[in-house]
C-alpha cells in the first residue's frame, strides 16, 4: 500500500492543490524581493530580476524538498516549500545596508557553506538555540528592521499609512489561505490607492520570458565579520526546521525523524541558497507555511507541493509579471515591510511566553541580550571608537544581541543556580512557530 505522502494524483486534481499551495506560499518572495529592492535602491528592471531569480529558487527548493535526491541525501521527501526567510531577508539587508549589497550576497554564500559544514555536528548546534535564544534573537530582528523600513513610509506617508489600513482590513475579512495572501493584496491595494494620489508607477521593458541575471551586484565580496548574523541564523534555522520537520512529518502520517530529514531539509536549504547567493537575494529556508493546507485538505501527497514548485519556476520566469510586482511604489513596500517585521518581533515574543521568566535566571538572560542588541539601534554611534571588528560585531543588533543570547544561557545553565529543570531547551515544541518564514505574514490558520 502507497503511503499517503507519496501518492501521484492525476494531473486534473493535483494541478489545483499545487496552485492552492502556491497562492499560500508566494506572498512570502514577492514581498521580501521588493523590499530588498527598494532598501537597496535597486532599479526597477534589477528588482524585477531579483524577483525573477527568487521565484526560480523558490520553485527548485520545493521541487528537492519534496522530490528529494537520496543519492546525495538532499530533501526530505515531505511536502515542503523554500522560501526567502522573513528574519533571513532583515540580516541580508541589514548587511547590505551597512556593508553593501556585494558583501550581504558575499554573506549568503559564507553562510551557506558554513551550513554545510555543520551538519555533521547537527545535534549539539541545536541544543544553543532554545526558545529563550530564539525568541530573544527574533524579537531584536524584528525591531532593528522596523528602524530600518520606517523611513520608506516617510517617503510618502498618505500612501504608506493607507496600504496599512488596507492590510489590516484585509487580516479582518479574509479567511484560510486567502489571509496568508493579506500582505500581497495589501501591496495591491496600496499601489492603486498610491497611483489614485499621483504616484508616477515606472515599468520596465523587456521580453516576455528572460532568466535572472547572476551576481548583479558585482562580484560578491566576503567579510566574515559582516557574515556573522546570517552564520548565526543558520545555526538557528537547524532548530527551527527540527520542529517543522516534527509538525510535517506528523501532518502527514510519517513517524517523525529529526536526525534523518533535518540534516537532508538543511543541505537542501544550503544547495538553494547558494544560488541564491549567486543571484544577490537572501537565504532560502525551508517553510511550513503551507502545513495548514496539508492539514484542512487531508492531501498529504509530497507531488503537490512539487507541482507548486514548477509552478513557482514559471511564475519567476514571466518577466511582465515581475516587472509589474517590482514598479510597487516604497511607501506601500515600507508600510508592508513594518507589517511583517512587527509580525517577527511579535513571533519572537511568542516563543518567549514558553519560557518561565517570572523566576529564575531566564528573565535576565533576556534583558542583559535584548540591552546589547537594542544598543545599536537606540545610539548608532555608541561603539564608533572601538576598531573595525569589534564595531562589526557589537554595532550588529541582531548578530551581537543573538551572541550575548547563546553565551549568556550556556553561562547561566552552567555555571549558574540549580533552580529548576530546564523544561525549554527541546527543541520540538518549536512546532508552533514558524519565524524564518515571517516575510509571508503572521500565523493565520494554526498552521505555525
Amino acid at each position: 500500500m502507497v503511503a499517503a505522502v507519496d501518492e501521484r494524483l492525476p494531473l486534473p486534481r493535483l494541478a489545483p492543490l499545487a496552485l492552492q499551495h502556491l497562492l499560500a506560499g508566494i506572498a512570502a518572495p514577492v514581498s521580501s524581493v521588493i523590499l530588498i529592492g527598494t532598501t537597496l535602491r535597486l532599479t526597477t528592471a534589477q528588482t524585477a530580476s531579483l524577483l525573477s531569480a527568487t521565484l526560480v529558487l523558490c520553485g527548485i527548493g520545493a521541487l528537492l524538498q519534496s522530490l528529494g535526491v537520496r543519492a546525495l541525501r538532499v530533501g526530505a521527501r515531505l511536502p515542503f516549500l523554500m522560501l526567502p526567510g522573513g528574519a533571513a531577508v532583515a540580516i541580508f539587508l541589514q548587511i547590505g545596508k551597512e556593508y553593501g549589497a556585494a558583501t550581504a550576497s558575499g554573506s549568503v554564500l559564507v553562510a551557506a557553506v558554513f551550513l554545510i559544514c555543520v551538519l555533521p555536528f547537527y545535534a549539539r548546534v541545536v541544543r544553543l538555540f532554545p526558545p529563550l535564544v530564539m525568541g530573544t534573537t527574533v524579537v531584536l530582528i524584528g525591531i532593528n528592521m522596523i528602524k530600518v523600513t520606517a523611513p520608506m513610509v516617510a517617503s510618502g506617508p498618505g500612501a504608506g499609512f493607507a496600504t496599512l489600513g488596507v492590510i489590516a482590513v484585509l487580516f479582518l475579512v479574509l479567511r484560510g489561505v486567502w489571509r496568508q495572501m493579506a500582505v500581497l493584496f495589501g501591496l495591491a491595494g496600496g499601489t492603486l490607492i498610491a497611483l489614485l494620489l499621483g504616484t508616477d508607477i515606472h515599468l520596465a521593458s523587456g521580453a516576455p520570458f528572460a532568466l535572472p541575471d547572476p551576481f548583479p551586484y558585482g562580484a560578491p565580496h566576503f567579510d566574515l565579520l559582516a557574515a556573522i548574523p546570517l552564520l548565526v541564523f543558520s545555526l538557528a534555522s537547524l532548530a527551527e526546521a527540527t520542529g517543522q520537520t516534527v509538525l510535517n512529518s506528523e501532518a502527514v502520517g510519517r513517524t517523525p525523524d529529526a536526525g534523518r530529514d533535518v540534516p537532508r531539509i538543511a543541505r537542501a536549504d544550503a544547495l538553494v541558497s547558494l544560488g541564491a547567493g549567486v543571484f544577490g537575494t537572501s537565504l532560502m529556508v525551508t517553510s511550513a507555511e503551507n502545513i495548514g493546507i496539508v492539514q484542512l485538505t487531508r492531501v498529504r501527497s509530497r507531488f503537490v507541493t512539487a507541482g507548486a514548485g514548477v509552478l513557482l519556476v514559471v511564475c519567476g520566469l514571466l518577466t511582465p509579471l515581475t516587472r509589474l510586482l517590482a514598479a510597487i511604489p516604497e511607501p506601500v513596500v515600507g508600510a508592508a515591510g513594518l507589517v511583517i517585521y512587527a509580525v517577527i518581533a511579535v513571533l519572537g515574543f511568542s516563543m518567549l511566553s514558553r519560557v518561565d521568566l517570572a523566576h529564575g535566571s531566564d528573565s535576565v538572560v533576556v534583558a542583559l541580550a535584548l540591552v546589547v542588541g537594542l544598543l545599536p539601534v537606540m545610539t548608532p554611534e555608541l561603539y564608533a571608537p572601538l576598531p573595525s571588528w569589534a564595531h562589526t560585531i557589537l554595532g550588529s543588533g541582531v548578530a551581537a544581541g543573538a551572541l550575548a543570547a547563546v553565551l549568556l544561557s550556556l553561562a547561566f545553565r552552567h555555571l549558574g543556580p540549580k533552580e529548576r529543570a530546564d523544561v525549554t531547551t527541546d527543541v520540538t515544541t518549536q512546532v508552533t512557530t514558524d519565524v524564518t518564514t515571517g516575510a509571508g505574514g503572521p500565523p493565520t490558520d494554526g498552521s505555525r
